[in-house]
């Protein structure tokens, strides 16, 4: 379906685009053609990235910023344009998470997971959307959400449920809002992708682990490249007329019921309160 030049001519942001999926969407971008922006906090991981990247032969660029921060994410957007000459695609993808008893949340747990998924999200599209209708120009951007972000909700992961489900409501009203100026807004819904970083966070034991690969009836966790290839074809120009969707991606995993309600079924409140704070012990 794809071939060299689907995405040439493209300049793409990644955020969170140093590991995990975001780097593996990065790789797929640059592999049909297009130039690569990546960003976020850690600078060791963007270097190593940008090497990799660099490999399909396109510009490649990282940059370190805080997404939480609107300033900082505008100036950013301003080097970008600065360094390729535009921007024509934004992946949101940048994301916080973690396991916890709702009624033990802390308010500044909370927050931390809002100001980057919710807050990095607009603070990325709204600098990035007001260049593209000032300069009169279409563009796409892509928003990484999850499964509960629609419908079931999910137990044990609060803050990542409401900023999810708000990134998701501003997917579908933007696309409403901003599709009179050409610019496209979409959204994945990634069930489980094995990642150092969600999984280290999100799967204590390996109990756990085999109890929510029995939620899947595809029998398997999802492969990056599946992932990459959706968004390829999502930003690219084989989906004009694709925007204010949401593209699940899971295996089935969904029809189960929120990500992850099972887990009270494994153990007691108690233990499994405890299994959470180990895990915030670790980091």
């Amino acid at each position: 379906m794809f071939n060299k030049d689907t995405l040439k001519n493209e300049v793409i942001l990644i955020t969170g685009g140093g590991s995990g999926l975001g780097l593996s969407m990065a790789k797929k971008f640059a592999e049909l053609g297009a130039d690569i922006a990546i960003c976020g906090r850690t600078e060791k991981k963007l270097i190593t990235a940008t090497e990799t990247l660099k490999e399909f032969g396109t510009e490649v660029r990282w940059y370190s910023v805080d997404v939480r921060e609107y300033d900082s994410t505008g100036n950013m957007i301003n080097q970008i344009i600065k360094d390729f000459g535009k921007l024509t695609g934004l992946v949101n993808n940048a994301a916080g998470n973690f396991l916890s008893a709702s009624e033990d949340l802390t308010p500044g747990g909370f927050k931390a997971v809002v100001d980057i998924v919710l807050h990095g999200s607009f603070n990325c599209t709204h600098h990035f959307g007001n260049y593209l209708i000032k300069k009169k120009e279409k563009g796409n951007i892509l928003n990484i959400v999850t499964t509960y972000a629609e419908d079931a909700g999910s137990a044990f992961v609060l803050p990542s449920a409401c900023s999810k489900a708000g990134v998701l409501a501003m997917t579908r009203s933007l696309a409403y809002e901003w599709g009179t100026y050409g610019i496209r807004l979409n959204a994945i819904a990634p069930g489980p992708f094995p990642t150092e970083g969600a999984w280290t966070r999100l799967f204590p034991t390996r109990k756990f682990e085999k109890k929510y690969l029995e939620k899947i009836p595809a029998g398997r966790y999802g492969e990056h490249e599946e992932l990459a290839n959706l968004a390829a074809f999502l930003l690219s120009d084989m989906a004009p007329y694709i925007t204010g969707e949401c593209v699940t991606i899971d295996g089935g995993e969904k029809l189960s019921g929120g990500q992850f309600n099972f887990i009270d079924s494994i153990m007691s409140r108690g233990k499994l309160k405890m299994a959470f704070k180990m895990l915030r012990m670790k980091k």
